[in-house]
Order: structure tokens, then sequence, then C-alpha cells
């Protein structure tokens, strides 16, 4: 349990809230939600004691643990990975650490044999005994083998740096768990492996994330940082995004009664309610929604971008074929070889694997930007494209102005190029700013509004959401649905995956599995499951 009371955090004269008062229980998720800049981190830093507040008090449940999703992933570069995992439990580690010392004396006295007692004792009671098993099962079950575990921390790449970090900080079941961004560089299995682990997760955790599926997965309450508040409600995002789009209509027609508004507000929760019977955590959460009070529920404040995908013309029966398609990685993995496929209109075809570069060898061999090592493919001549790249670096190595920039890549007036930039909430001074000094949610906004000059009939996007706040993930999502050509896309995010895709293209190095069905019904199906299993260990 965590009681913050009356707290507040200002940078200079700069009050991001005040007066925050909430007691996060135990058996209980928060998923913390707010704009870029709003202090979701900032929150977590404070409630960590990284960040000393500006007034105000944190406590925990006597005796309570807390554990950090650690930010510094060089801190650890000099430990193995199992000793890294193991520091997560800090008093467990001292008291190892303490007994070791001691055993290790070579006038070992009575005194310490009375000491050793204690901290074996100690040991024993914290689970020390099953400490070297049990972080080796979180590692592995995070996706790092065990012939990686006695290896250095700096001898891993960034993103199994990110899987160690991760079971540091869930390592020795604490009572208070923190977490910031935890999905970031996690494949779609292992975000679902979280998922489940957390909504087993008998203690309290506060997490911050742009992943939408992953918040509605495991989240029973939503603290929605707005206003300059910092306000709790019961119910997942998907909940808060729902009635803060009903509340804003509602505060649009003048015209409805305030008695017309509450039927319509109960009403929403009571559907609502009648379809959390899908979550783990059904029975607490339908009684937290059946609580609720509809005067909680209020517009955001939020701004979404206008994400709008013309189409110049129509498509034509032919797309996309490809034949015995072959790519290797630069340093010469194969990627997948053998692919044959032909897209069909009005497909939006999602592809995966476990390794990400296969996507993007795809993307860039059927954009042209690469050459495969074998094979071939054709475009129909009615396709027009529109390409997003995992990385957008080249294209901002220059000095030209945000407007400058965009006007690279159309025809029109200054006033033509500013309003796609506005749709995508660059407006006034901003559209004067330096491309090169953009921010990684700016450049990809950037991406984006250069897409939609294209007025293409197949959009290629290779993980679009990187880098964007959910305000842009949920706008980009809402109008791809709307979208009426094809769409070619890899993402790690569950949510945009499910709800766009109606055909899944699996892409291993020893052949390929192509199924016209949903995300999730590819992944919960057990045959195409023992398929994948055998593919991936041939």
């Amino acid at each position: 349990m965590i009681t913050v009371t009356d707290l507040a955090i200002q940078f200079g004269k700069q009050v991001l809230y005040k007066d925050v008062n909430i007691k996060f229980t135990n058996g209980n998720i928060y998923g913390i939600i707010g704009a870029n800049g709003a202090g979701k981190s900032t929150l977590i830093r404070a409630i960590s004691g990284e960040l000393e507040a500006s007034k105000g008090t944190i406590e925990l449940g006597p005796g309570e643990r807390m554990s950090v999703l650690s930010q510094d992933h060089f801190k650890y570069d000099e430990f193995n990975v199992l000793d890294t995992v193991m520091m997560g439990y800090k008093e467990l580690w001292d008291v190892m650490n303490k007994r070791n010392a001691l055993y290790a004396k070579e006038d070992f006295t009575e005194e310490d044999g009375l000491k050793v007692a204690e901290y074996e004792e100690a040991f024993a009671n914290m689970g020390g005994y099953d400490a070297e098993s049990n972080a080796g099962m979180l590692l592995e079950q995070l996706g790092i083998p065990v012939p990686k575990h006695t290896q250095l921390m700096k001898e891993l790449s960034g993103k199994e740096k990110v899987r160690v970090m991760l079971a540091q900080a869930l390592f020795g079941n604490p009572d208070n768990l923190l977490l910031d961004e935890p999905t970031n560089d996690l494949d779609l299995e292992t975000v679902e492996w979280l998922e489940e682990y957390l909504g087993n997760y008998e203690h309290t955790v506060l997490v911050v994330s742009h992943d939408r599926h992953f918040l509605d997965a495991i989240s029973t309450h939503t603290v929605d940082i707005d206003y300059g508040k910092v306000t709790l409600f019961s119910g997942n995002y998907s909940f808060w995004y729902e009635s803060s789009q009903l509340a804003l209509k509602q505060a649009q027609n003048q015209k409805m009664k305030a008695d017309e508004k509450r039927k319509q507000l109960e009403e929403f929760i009571r559907r609502f309610s009648a379809n959390v019977a899908k979550s783990r955590q059904t029975t607490s959460r339908k009684k937290m929604l059946e609580k609720l009070n509809v005067e909680e529920i209020q517009p955001s404040t939020r701004k979404y971008p206008g994400i709008i995908f013309k189409m110049e013309r129509e498509p034509g029966n032919q797309i996309l074929e490809v034949d015995n398609l072959s790519a290797t990685a630069e340093d010469g993995t194969l990627l997948f070889k053998n692919l044959n496929f032909t897209i069909e209109k009005e497909e939006k075809v999602v592809f995966i694997s476990h390794d990400p570069r296969a996507m993007t060898a795809l993307f860039e061999i059927i954009t042209g930007n690469q050459q495969p090592i074998e094979g071939s493919y054709k475009w129909g001549v009615t396709i027009t494209t529109a390409y997003l790249p995992v990385d957008n670096t080249k294209f901002f190595d220059n000095d030209l102005t945000m407007l400058e920039w965009l006007s690279q890549f159309g025809t029109g007036n200054e006033v033509y190029f500013k309003s796609y930039l506005g749709r995508m909430l660059f407006s006034g001074e901003d559209v004067l700013k330096p491309v090169k000094v953009l921010s990684g949610g700016e450049k990809m906004r950037c991406m984006i509004a250069k897409m939609q000059l294209n007025d293409a009939n197949c959009l290629i996007l290779d993980t679009p959401t990187n880098h964007l706040d959910l305000e842009s993930i949920q706008a980009f999502n809402n109008n791809l649905k709307l979208f009426k050509g094809n769409l070619l896309f890899a993402s790690h995010d569950h949510e945009f995956i499910n709800s766009l895709a109606n055909r899944v293209i699996e892409l291993t190095p020893n052949g390929h599995i192509d199924k016209l069905i949903t995300y999730d019904e590819y992944i919960h199906d057990e045959h195409i499951r023992e398929i994948r299993n055998k593919l991936y260990n041939a």
C-alpha cells in the first residue's frame, strides 16, 4: 500500500500538480496516463523517492518493500546478469553479502558465528536459498537464456538489458511495484507473459505505459493527470477513454438536459461493466464500476492529432505479388526465405517475427530501398504507396525548419503545408523549429504528416507507434480502421494489431505462416502454435 498525502510537484514557477491525495491499495494495478509533459514519470520518481516533492508525504504500509524499474541501463555494467537481478531485493542482497563476507574470514570467531546465524535466519526468511533459481527462472521467462546469466551486463544488447532490469524489478515479489514503460523493447509474446504475471500479482502496482492493450489487460484503476490534477478513476484505459469521449460529446451538446446526461452515463457504465467479464480482475473491477459516481466522468483536455489518410484513386484488383523472396541481416543472419504471398483488395496485413529485422527487411525490399538475396515482387499498376520506416534518422539530418522540411514532399503554398502540420498539433512558431532538434515523437508526427501528402492507397508501416504518445496512437489507430486501402504493417502494440489486421503473415528463417484471421485468433490457435514452434526450432 502507498499513501500519497498533499503531494505537490513544482519546477520553478511551473506547477505540475498539487493537493494530490491518493491511497494505492493492495491487490490493485494503477495505470498512469496523461499527455506528454503532464508528469507521469515525475509522479513515479516522486513516489519512489528519486525526486524530492515540493510538498507532501509518501508512506508505505508497515514493513513493506518497494521495487522500481530502473531506467539506468549502464548502472550494472560491471555485474553479472544473475547478480543484477538479485540486487533488486536490496535487503536480501545486503544480508547475503554480509553472510558471505563472514564465511570468507580466516580468523572466524565465536562472535562471527553468532552473527552468521542471524544472517542465515534472515536469509532463509527472505527466500534466499531459492533466490538464484527464482532469478534464473524470471530471466528465462523474459527471454534471457541460461548461458547469458553469468555474463556481464555490459556484454548484453540494449534490448536484453531492458529485460534484465524488468526481472530485477519483479524479483522477490515486492509489496509495491513501480513500472515506467515496462513493455518498451519487449516482443509481443513477452508482453503477454508480463500481462499474465501482473494479472496474478497480489500486491500494489503503478504502471506508466503507452501500450493500450497492456493497460487494459492489467489495470483495475486509471490515474489521469489532467487539468493540473492527479485524479483516480475506477476501470482501465478503454473505460477512461470511452467515458471521457462520451462526456466531451455531452459537453458539446448544449441542449441535453442534466438528467438525460446522467442516464446516458449510467447506461454506459452498465454496458462497460457487462463487458468486463473478459478481464482477469473481473469481480473486483465490476464492483468498482458499479460504485462509480457519474460526476467523476468529465471531458479530457487532451488534444488528439487529426490523422486522415485519403486515397487519390481506388486500387485495382492487383495489389502486390511477392515471389520466392529471401533476405538476410547485415550480420548474415537469414531472416526469411522462399517467401510467397499475394495481397488482395481491402486486406490489412500484419507481419510478425521473433526477429523484427525480418519485417524491416521485407518493407525495405518492397519499397525499393534494399535488394533481396533472391526472389522478386510486383506492385499493381494502380497502386501508390506511403512508407513509414522504423528508422527515420536520415530524413531529419539537415538544417531545415519543420515547414521547409514538409514542403519538400509535395506541391502547394505555405498555408497548405501549415494545415498538415496543424493537424499534427504543430502551430504558430512550432513550424519554424529546426527538424534536427525535434523529439522522437515530434519526428514521428512529421513523418505521418508527410505520408498524408501522398494520398496513397497502400500504407506500409514499420512499428508506427514508436515514440508516439497515447493520444497520437489512439488517433492513428482510429483513422486506420476507416482507411479503405491496403495496409501492410509491423507493430509491437497488441491493440493496434488486433483492431486493424485481418491477415497475419509470420516470417521465420525456415518458412512462413499465412492466415486470414485476426491477431488474437492467430496467437491463441494451438495448431498454429505447434507450426510456429517447429519453424523456429528447425
